[in-house]
């Protein structure tokens, strides 16, 4: 089972995208040379491949434009696809169609680029616990389908936003007074809910956090494979590792054999490559 997001949640992203592509007059090149009443049948095709993500969002930009469109999804969100296999049919008002081509095709592509780049970095860590994970390296307002997006790929989420957990990073602990203060202000102010996660850059700090205690999750920020693998052993099992920084999809292999639990890129979506699909009448 693929994750999903209520189309309730998507439906204000799809109309802004629908508003800002058709105002302020509408479609004016569909309006003057499409015959009224024309009806058509089109594809969505994958023109190269992949692992899909969006057709949720397609299917409901082609809704909101005229809810009597018929449209079958052939390939679900989460599944593969390869050149030239259809992912979806759309039958009904040609007008409708061309209406939500651009913004059916802008989020599903951006978001099976996602997707199939997560799925390149899952498996590079076949035969390991390590998780992929995202960030919050999202584009402003996207976040939500965007993170979606990784799971179909595979990947975890990892916080969408600065209220979901405490993580102290190192501009925190320079502000704070160190790792010490930092923990134990973190433990004294957190809900019995919040998971604490702190970033550290040396094994030093590392042993300072576990020496202090407190925190659910540490972040080894831009460490060689080397480090990596003696934080794994100084760890022991302690607290939840998460590696991340210069997470390069060539890397990942080396970095899951340490040990770590995660590996989080921001490159997963701020570095993906919207995958090549195509409407056709």
């Amino acid at each position: 089972m693929t994750a999903a997001l209520p189309d309730f949640i998507l439906e204000p992203l799809v109309r802004a995208a629908l508003s800002e592509d058709l105002s302020p007059m509408g479609d004016v090149t569909t309006r003057a040379v499409i015959p009224a009443g024309a009806r058509y049948k089109a594809r969505l095709n994958a023109r190269e491949a992949g692992v899909v993500s969006g057709m949720q969002i397609a299917a409901l930009a082609f809704r909101i434009v005229d809810p009597a469109l018929k449209i079958e999804t052939l390939v679900a969100d989460g599944q593969p696809c390869t050149p030239g296999q259809t992912l979806m049919r759309i039958e009904g008002a040609a007008a409708a169609i061309l209406m939500a081509e651009r913004v059916a095709l802008n989020f599903a592509g951006r978001l099976t680029g996602i997707a199939t780049l997560t799925a390149a970095f899952v498996a590079e860590t076949q035969g390991t616990k390590t998780r992929i994970t995202c960030t919050r390296k999202t584009t402003p307002g996207l976040r939500a389908v965007e993170k979606m997006a990784v799971t179909h790929g595979g990947g975890s989420n990892h916080r969408f936003g600065l209220s979901d957990a405490i993580l102290i990073k190192d501009n925190h602990i320079a502000a704070a007074g160190g790792v010490r203060k930092v923990l134990e202000a973190a433990r004294a102010a957190r809900s019995h809910m919040m998971r604490v996660e702190l970033e550290v850059d040396s094994l030093r700090q590392l042993e300072d956090a576990l020496e202090t205690g407190g925190a659910d999750v540490i972040l080894l920020d831009n460490m060689d494979t080397p480090t990596l693998r003696a934080a794994v052993a100084i760890n022991a099992g302690r607290a939840v590792l998460e590696a991340s920084g210069n997470m390069r999809l060539e890397r990942i292999a080396e970095v899951a054999q340490t040990g770590v639990d995660y590996i989080s890129s921001g490159a997963l979506t701020h570095s993906a490559r919207t995958l090549d699909l195509g409407l056709d009448f």
